[in-house]
């Protein structure tokens, strides 16, 4: 799957949910890995901040990310409308200290995105594969997040309020393509009780019955319920009855679980990177989402790089029979046995290592270890048959080392590893010059690397 961006830009403008300030908000196209960035441009220099996980400053009533002095905040159902959307690339120019509330839900920023649709773009999607749980927890508030494998990005979301109005809900996102009608419309949520501090505090001078479900659920008197709906500027409700006091009804009965799963969403995209797992959270907030997209940043970078996916299950895209006839190895010299996935810049191969191999009757035989430079012809193999794959007739071609630079040997291979290969092309086939990184892992450890340059040259 190819990276994709905006095919335009688009704007959306309104009142800033912590600031009341008139916002406006431009959603540019951006190129390849350049990711979600956030651009100030009411400030000198127009300065720029990554939207990653590390720069989140503050998660009080919303996601705050910063660099310095400079921060934007209620970020995160633009965010979740684009990673639900399949956005990789994208730069939001914003004239203030926060992205506008709209009517307090992801809707508006989904129906932008569809409106100017999206565009591929050459470099491939970067997935993370959620290859183990990893859990967060809070014991004060009985937050918990898990994050299990999965074949694609899922959510599920527990939410419970001591409320007699809202008590316990729950909310599921099983495919994303479900998001842009399922929960992008459910809008954020306030407490009558929550009300009044937050004001007092100065961070909801923007909130209105426009942009916010409020509910009123513990008693107050009419003199203090008035008090509280003028302070908004919303007209006064009458004190004896209960529930949701807004004009428009609920899109669902469970809209503000919904809505904690939109925020739970554009809190995950803070990661870089398009997930495969499923999120499992309990009582959710912009808190805890931040630990969980943090401890998947320390895990991307600490890995450098993540081993493909491997299901020895499924059905190979190139078996045996098939990669003898791309090349013209044999026994006892052809190290791939398998193709996994490919598309037009990589290749995944698999080369299932036995103790019958017969290096091992010399290296070593007390200590058997698969050779280093038959590591790198392994993966030369398989960066061969990614190159073939783009030629008629294969069979009638071979590739040959030109150069190898970079090597490193991280770990030995011995009898009874699975080695799996990825290799990428560096730069564009040209001439039929192909220059290629290759890395074989052993499990989540990469074993071995390399740099090298092939070149395609038709069999006499």
């Amino acid at each position: 799957m190819k990276q994709v961006t905006l095919k335009g830009e688009f704007t959306v403008e309104g009142k800033g949910l912590h600031t009341g300030a008139h916002l406006k908000a431009t959603f540019c196209p951006a190129p390849d890995n350049h990711g979600y960035k956030l651009q100030r441009t009411d400030i000198e220099g127009e300065p720029t901040i990554d939207a990653l996980a590390e720069n989140i400053v503050a998660t009080q009533r919303g996601t705050v990310v910063g660099k310095g002095e400079v921060t934007v905040s209620t970020i995160e159902h633009a965010m979740a409308a684009l990673y639900a959307l399949g956005v990789d690339n994208c730069l939001i120019r914003v004239d203030g200290p926060e992205i506008p509330i709209l009517d307090g839900s992801a809707k508006p920023f989904v129906d932008a995105i569809e409106s100017v649709g999206l565009e591929e773009q050459k470099a491939d999607k970067d997935f993370f594969y959620v290859k183990h749980k990893v859990e967060v927890v809070d014991p004060e508030t009985g937050s918990k997040l898990m994050l299990l494998p999965d074949d694609e990005f899922s959510v599920d979301v527990k939410v419970n309020f001591d409320s007699d109005v809202l008590d316990n809900q729950y909310a599921t996102l099983d495919h994303v393509s479900d998001f842009a009608e399922e929960i992008a419309p459910a809008r954020t949520f306030v407490f009558v009780r929550d009300v009044e501090p937050l004001l007092n505090a100065g961070l909801i001078k923007g909130g209105d019955l426009d942009n916010a479900i409020v509910i009123y659920e513990s008693p107050k008197t009419q003199e203090e319920l008035d008090h509280i709906a003028d302070q908004m500027g919303v007209p006064r409700h009458d004190a004896s009855v209960f529930g949701y006091i807004n004009e428009k009804p609920l899109f669902h009965s469970n809209e503000p679980a919904r809505h904690k799963l939109m925020d739970l969403i554009g809190d995950i995209a803070l990661i870089g990177r398009p997930l495969r797992g499923r999120v499992i959270a309990t009582k959710p907030g912009h808190t805890i989402n931040s630990q969980l997209s943090n401890a998947i940043r320390s895990e991307i970078k600490r890995q450098e790089v993540q081993a493909p996916p491997y299901n020895p299950n499924a059905e190979p895209l190139m078996d045996n029979n098939t990669i003898r006839g791309y090349l013209p190895h044999r026994y006892p010299f052809l190290l791939v046995d398998k193709v996994i996935d490919k598309s037009d810049n990589y290749i995944v191969g698999v080369k299932n290592v036995t103790t019958n191999e017969p290096f091992f009757q010399g290296h070593f035989p007390q200590e058997p270890v698969m050779p280093g430079v038959l590591l790198v012809e392994a993966m030369a193999q398989t960066g061969g048959l990614l190159v073939l794959s783009v030629v008629d007739e294969p069979e009638r071609y071979s590739t040959y080392f030109m150069k190898i630079d970079n090597v490193k040997f991280r770990q030995k291979v011995v009898p009874g590893d699975t080695l799996i290969f990825h290799v990428s092309f560096m730069t564009p086939l040209r001439r039929g010059m192909a220059v290629m990184k290759g890395r074989a892992f052993v499990g989540e450890k990469v074993v071995c690397e390399c740099e090298f340059m092939a070149q395609i040259i038709k069999n006499k």
